[in-house]
Formats: C-alpha cells, sequence, structure tokens
C-alpha cells in the first residue's frame, strides 16, 4: 500500500526535506477570499444600475451556453448581509470584492448613482463590523456599455481613462474612509483578450485588422 500513489516506487512522492520544514505565514497575514461584481451581484436592472459590456453579450443568442446571464447570480445584491457571516463563520479576515462602475456612474461617465453607492456603503459597513478588512477593486471588466458604444472603451485614449479617473475619485471620495487597500484592474491581460477578442459583439474593428496582421 505504501507505493500506491507512486509513479515511482523507487523515488518518494514528495520531498521529505521540504515537508519537514514548518512554513509560516508572515506576521499580518490576511487570510481571505475574493469575487467579482457581475460574478455575485446580480440586480443588474436594479436601483439606477446602467448596462455593462458582459450585460449585453451574455444577452446575446448564441453566445453563452444554455443562455445564462448574471442577472441574478448569487444574488448577493439581495443577500450580502447572510454572504457575510457565512466569512464570519469561516472565520475570514479579509475579503477581495470590485465595485460595478455602471452601479456607480451608470453611464460610465456624468451623474452618480447613489442608490448604488449605498449599497457598496452598507456592505462596507458590514464587513467592518464582522471585523473583515474589505479589499476593493475598481475594475473587473464590467465597463459601462456607453462607454463601449461610444467611445471604444479602453480604445478611447484620453477621454475614457479619464472617466476613469473620475469615477476612481467618486470610489475614494465615498468609501476611502473605511477602505484602505484599493486594487485598479483585475487582470488586465484578460480584459484585454476577453472584450477585444473573445467577445465578438464589442469586438473592436482595429483589433481584428491587428490580430490579423499578427
Amino acid at each position: 500500500m505504501a507505493n500506491t500513489f507512486r509513479s515511482n516506487p523507487s523515488k518518494p512522492a514528495y520531498n521529505q526535506r521540504a515537508m519537514s520544514k514548518e512554513l509560516n505565514f508572515p506576521e499580518g497575514f490576511m487570510w481571505g477570499t475574493a469575487t467579482a461584481s457581475y460574478q455575485v451581484e446580480g440586480s443588474v436592472n436594479e436601483d439606477g444600475r446602467g448596462d455593462s459590456i458582459w450585460d449585453a453579450f451574455s444577452r446575446t443568442p448564441g453566445k453563452v451556453a444554455n443562455g445564462e446571464t448574471g442577472e441574478k447570480a448569487v444574488d448577493h445584491y439581495h443577500r450580502f448581509k447572510e454572504d457575510v457571516q457565512l466569512m464570519k463563520n469561516m472565520g475570514l479576515k479579509a475579503y477581495r470584492f470590485s465595485i460595478a462602475w455602471p452601479r456607480i456612474i451608470p453611464a460610465g461617465i456624468g451623474k452618480v448613482n447613489e442608490e448604488g453607492v449605498e449599497f457598496y456603503n452598507n456592505f462596507i459597513n458590514e464587513l467592518l463590523a464582522r471585523d473583515i478588512t474589505p479589499l476593493v477593486t475598481l475594475y473587473h471588466w464590467d465597463l459601462p456599455l456607453a462607454l463601449q458604444t461610444e467611445y471604444d472603451g479602453w480604445l478611447g485614449g484620453k477621454f475614457v481613462q479619464n472617466t476613469f479617473a473620475q469615477y476612481a475619485r467618486v470610489c475614494f471620495q465615498r468609501f476611502g474612509d473605511r477602505v484602505k487597500n484599493w486594487i485598479t484592474l483585475n487582470e488586465p491581460w484578460c480584459s484585454a483578450i476577453l472584450v477585444m477578442v473573445v467577445a465578438p459583439t464589442h469586438q473592436d474593428a482595429r483589433t481584428s485588422r491587428r490580430r490579423k496582421r499578427t
């Protein structure tokens, strides 16, 4: 039985020296978990939230298996208190989540949606009340649809960059008194490939031409 799980019985299945060494996490290490807004929140049409590029993509027939969307997801928008209690029960001390840009500024630029701000205020307060440190991602792929259709999204140059800066300032001003850990962009490589190449509904023509030449 000792050799059942070994491809070569003459060699140990693991490095015994490494396994015998005690490994310790550094002081201040935070145990936590992470999600993205579109993956968990749902309620994409509630309380003033605008459409994102992935709302439009997931509603396009044939693009997603079984026609599924993130319109409900795990209903975190309505059940965040239960979710935070689950985190507490698991002993988590940190939680990384993303803010949905179209829930804060539905058109990507301009008027702030106060109902969206209220949701994140309540959520952040709930985390802190359970002694869970919030770590916030500003962008986890859910670009406001209007910025993609009207300005070519991230290919829109300085204008779209400036709209992101405006959105970031709103988040810092509204949540920065309690949130001290910020992440700017989640996996920018994935954002570039999934939005500009994989998702043909929103694929920029210039990207297609560049891709053909490479």
